[in-house]
């Protein structure tokens, strides 16, 4: 496509009123492409390849967004470890990005500030009052 990346399917738009688009797939993406870099939140996946261990976490930092991240893995200590050095507002390994009340979930950089759900979220929406009474 324009900025070098290669569509393997989808891509195009699906009739009728709004800005649908067809699931999309595009291979060869990397940091300063659009669709590497935002949050699309829509059916497109941006593949990039890495060469190793060091050049996912770098892949997966270069972006201003981290709401989640999720790390597909045989070996799950590996996977922590990986998780670990990525910055982002919630880590899943052999699990899809995914929210439950019990848990605090939240982004970091530009995917918001704070938490929802869970104590902590309740505690984002809370105003403490403090009373000092002197005598």
């Amino acid at each position: 496509m324009a900025a070098g990346a290669r569509l393997l399917t989808g891509g195009k738009s699906l009739p009728g009123e709004g800005f649908f688009f067809q699931p999309t797939v595009l291979a060869d993406t990397g940091p300063g492409m659009a669709a590497f870099d935002e949050e699309t939140f829509g059916p497109l996946t941006a593949l990039a390849v890495a060469r190793d261990d060091d050049d996912a976490v770098r892949l997966a930092n270069a972006t201003p967004f981290g709401l989640g991240l999720s790390i597909w893995t045989a070996d799950t200590t590996r996977g922590l470890e990986l998780a670990r050095r990525v910055t982002s507002g919630a880590a899943f390994v052999n699990a899809v990005v995914a929210s439950d009340p019990r848990l605090p979930f939240g982004g970091t950089k530009r995917s918001g500030y704070g938490r929802e759900l869970a104590t902590a979220g309740i505690r984002e929406f809370t105003n403490t009052r403090t009373y000092w009474v002197a005598r």
